[in-house]
Order: structure tokens, then sequence, then C-alpha cells
């Protein structure tokens, strides 16, 4: 026949076991969870923030073009209208500009300084307009058009991003709608009728 003690003492044995591994589980997986943490956190709010940064950029861009291009027309040179541009600029973009002005003073070329700018970022339409400076410095073309143009190209860019966001609006508002208020409204008119059934079938 079975021996009930020995059934009781491995019963025991097992909880015993079970309290013993639950605490050894749980030291050894909280410090892997907290290097986890350590090791991931700072490369993610990096990379938050470069993307801040770069979509800061992209705002920027026309508006600053057009500053330049309007000093450019006036017959300012085109180190001192980017020198102007940012220094009524306060964002980031502003303080890429300043660098490559500074790069340029120590001796670097325009084309050496605007290439360690696009390293520095990854805006591709600010890549697109240092190629076309590097290009109108090579070939001789007016600086001024090149200016305009690109002006022109960033800001019918920045309208065509604002209107993609607007048209995603409508996706995104439908997600909350769906989780919180059809149900409430569900609740508010089925209510009442489902009272007046449980009440029916009560009184049967």
């Amino acid at each position: 026949g079975i021996d009930p003690s020995g059934v009781r003492s491995n019963h025991e044995h097992r909880r015993r076991s079970r309290g013993v591994t639950t605490p050894v589980t749980y030291r050894c997986g909280r410090p892997l969870g907290v290097f986890v943490v350590v090791y991931f956190l700072p490369e993610l709010l990096l990379n938050s923030e470069g993307t801040k940064r770069n979509q800061q950029i992209e705002l920027e861009l026309a508006d600053t073009l057009d500053q330049m291009t309007i000093a450019v027309e006036a017959g300012l040179g085109f180190d001192s209208a980017m020198a102007r541009a940012a220094q009524n600029g306060k964002g980031p973009l502003a303080n890429e500009l300043v660098r490559t002005l500074q790069d340029i003073q120590m001796g670097n070329s325009r084309r050496q300084a605007f290439e360690a700018l696009t390293v520095r970022t990854t805006v591709v339409d600010l890549r697109r307009f240092v190629r076309a400076v590097i290009q109108a410095d090579a070939y001789g073309v007016s600086i001024a058009s090149v200016l305009r143009t690109q002006a022109d190209e960033m800001r019918l860019k920045r309208r065509q991003r604002a209107e993609e966001k607007a048209q995603k609006i409508p996706v995104k508002v439908l997600a909350p709608l769906m989780l919180f208020i059809l149900p409430v409204i569900f609740i508010v008119v089925m209510g009442p009728a489902a009272i007046n059934i449980v009440d029916s079938l009560s009184g049967m």
C-alpha cells in the first residue's frame, strides 16, 4: 500500500523546493533586467533625441534658405549670408551652420566643411542642399539661383509632409474612438433595454 507519511514528505519537499527556487530565480533575474535597461536605455534615448533633432532641422531648412537667398540677392557673399541665417536662428540647423563656418575659418575648403556637415547629420533634404552648393561651386553656377530653387523645393516638401500628417489624423483618432467611446455609447443605448429584458424574465 501507499505510505501516507511518504506522500506528505514528498509534498513538503516539493513545496520547500519551490520556495527556494523562486527567490533564487528572482534574485538572478533582477540584475539581468537592470543590466538590459542600463545597457539599452541610453541608446534608445539618444536615438529619440537624434530623431527629434533631424525633424527640427527639416522644419527650419526652408526658412533658413529663404533668409540666405534674400541676403545673397541683396549683395552679401554666400558665407556671410549663411552667418546671418545662423545668427537669426536658434535651433540645431543654426548650430550646424555655425560649426560649418568655423570649419571654413580654420582653413578647410567649403566643400570639406559641407561634407563634414553631411556626416554629422542624416537629414536627406540638407544633404541634397549641400550637394547643390558643392556643384554650384564646381561649375560656377549662380549661388543665388541655387538657393532659390532649393528653398522652393524645401517649402513644397514641408507642405507635403504637413498634408500627409493631416491625412493620418483620422486613422489615429479611430483607434481611441473604437476602444473607449463606442463601448460607452453601446452601454448607454443598450443598457435600459437589457434591464427591461432582465426584469421581464425575472417576473415570469
